[in-house]
C-alpha cells in the first residue's frame, strides 16, 4: 500500500473517557482479562501494641506487697479452731514418737532380762500398794480415834522404829532368806557383790546384813588388794547375806534366768539360797547426831 492510500483511509476515532484496561496478573502468573472488576481492598488491621512493663507504685517492692498480703492474717473462727486442733494433734504425735523411741532400748534385751524387769516392776507395784493401804489405815485411825494426840504419838514411835531399821541403828527380825556365796578360786570381785545387793533391794529387801556389816543406804563396796571391803571393813568369804523381806519375792529374784545365781556360776562361784521364817539382823551402825540439821518442827 502506498503512502497516499494510507493517508486517504479514514481513521476510526476511539471512544473518549474509557481508559485502557490492563490485565492484572493473578496468583500463578495468569493475567486478569481486561474489563474484569478488581476485588475490593481488604483494610489491614493495625498491629496490636506489645505489652509493656506493668507500672508499679513508686517505692513498692515485691516483698512489701507479699508481706502486705500475708500480714495481718485474716482467719475466720473455724480456721482458728482447725489450726489449734492440728497443733494439739502434732504435739501428741511428737510425744508418742518420743516415748516409742525411749522404749526401743528393750527391743534388743534378752528374754531373761525382760522376765527379770517385769518381776521387779510387779514387786515394786505390790509394795507401793501395800504402803498406800498402810498410810490410809493410819489416816483412818487418826480421824476416828477419840484421843488423836495419843494416836499421833503412837504412830510417830512406830515411824521412828521403822526409820531406825532402815538406818541400821536398830536390830530387826522377820521372814527372809539366807544367801551364802562361796568363791573357792577367789575371782569374785566387789562389783558382783554390789549387783547381788541391788537385786535384793529391787526385790523388796528391808534389812540386809553381809557377814558382820549392816547394809544401809550409803553402803559402798571397794576392791582392795587382799579382797573385798564393805564400808571400809574387810569381808572374807564365804559371803553370808541375811536378808529380811518376803521370801516369795526374794528367792525367785535371785534364781530367774540370767539373774544373780547364773551370773555367779559364770564367775566360778556358788550361791545357796535358803528361806527362813525368822531372820535376825543384829549388826548395828552407830547413830550420828547431825551437827547443823535440826527438825523444822522445833
Amino acid at each position: 500500500m502506498s503512502d497516499e492510500e494510507r493517508s486517504e483511509r479514514p481513521t476510526t476515532p476511539e471512544p473518549a473517557g474509557v481508559p485502557e484496561e490492563k490485565g492484572v496478573p493473578e496468583p500463578g502468573g495468569v493475567p486478569t482479562p481486561p474489563g474484569t472488576p478488581l476485588p475490593p481492598e481488604v483494610p489491614t488491621a493495625a498491629p496490636e501494641p506489645e505489652p509493656g512493663p506493668v507500672k508499679r507504685a513508686s517505692g513498692e517492692t515485691g516483698r512489701q506487697r507479699l508481706l502486705a498480703g500475708l500480714w495481718p492474717p485474716r482467719m475466720s473462727r473455724a480456721q482458728l479452731i482447725v489450726a489449734l486442733l492440728l497443733f494439739v494433734l502434732g504435739l501428741g504425735l511428737a510425744i508418742q514418737v518420743r516415748s516409742t523411741s525411749d522404749s526401743g532400748a528393750l527391743r534388743g534385751a534378752r528374754q531373761e532380762d525382760l522376765v527379770r524387769i517385769l518381776t521387779e516392776l510387779d514387786n515394786r507395784t505390790q509394795r507401793l500398794q501395800d504402803e498406800k493401804r498402810r498410810l490410809e489405815t493410819q489416816r483412818s485411825e487418826l480421824e476416828t480415834s477419840s484421843n488423836q494426840a495419843e494416836e499421833a504419838r503412837k504412830q510417830t514411835e512406830q515411824k521412828a522404829q521403822q526409820l531406825g531399821v532402815l538406818a541400821g541403828t536398830v536390830a530387826a527380825q522377820g521372814p527372809g532368806i539366807n544367801l551364802t556365796i562361796a568363791d573357792p578360786k577367789g575371782g569374785l570381785e566387789a562389783d558382783k557383790l554390789l549387783d547381788t545387793l541391788q537385786e535384793l533391794r529391787a526385790a523388796g529387801a528391808e534389812a540386809i546384813q553381809i557377814n558382820d556389816v549392816r547394809v544401809v543406804a550409803d553402803t559402798y563396796f571397794t576392791q582392795g588388794s587382799d579382797g573385798v571391803e564393805i564400808d571400809g571393813h574387810k569381808v572374807a568369804q564365804p559371803y553370808r547375806f541375811k536378808v529380811i523381806g518376803n521370801p516369795q519375792d526374794l528367792e525367785p529374784a535371785l534364781n530367774i534366768p540370767g539373774g544373780v545365781v547364773q551370773t555367779l556360776k559364770k564367775e566360778q562361784a556358788t550361791a545357796e539360797v535358803v528361806r527362813s521364817e525368822k531372820i535376825v539382823v543384829d549388826a548395828l551402825r552407830p547413830s550420828k547426831q547431825p551437827d547443823y540439821a535440826r527438825s523444822s518442827s522445833q
